[in-house]
Order: structure tokens, then sequence, then C-alpha cells
């Protein structure tokens, strides 16, 4: 099983939802850029706060949670 560091859940961020590091970013969010096309590097520009390693860990999160 894969250790999500970057994945954070608290009830008064985002209502509890899957976050990246306890930022307002909700991994929902992250999974429907990529679904619509953008890079990982499009996404770093648009959400400058974020790095690579925050993108991929969402992706393998997103891998685990559909197993």
């Amino acid at each position: 099983m894969f250790r999500f560091d970057r994945i954070t859940f608290d009830p008064n961020i985002m209502g509890g939802r899957a976050c990246i590091r306890g930022m307002r970013i909700t991994v929902a969010l992250i999974l429907n850029l990529v679904a619509n096309g953008m890079t990982t590097e499009e996404i770093i520009r648009a959400y400058p706060y974020l790095e690579p390693e925050d993108v991929q860990q969402v992706l393998c999160y997103a891998m685990e949670k559909m197993q």
C-alpha cells in the first residue's frame, strides 16, 4: 500500500474532502484538470504553490481508490 503523505483530510478544510497538503486544493480538482488534458507543468503554472510530487500523488491516490 502506498503512503499518501501529501493527501490530507481535515473537516475544517473543504468539508473534509481529500486535499493536497492541507491546502484548499482538492484531489478532485487536480483529477479534473488532468482528465481535461492539463499536464503537470500546466497545473503547476496555474497553481504555483503545488509541486510535481503533489500531482503524482493525486494520481497514485486515485489509482489506489479505484482498485
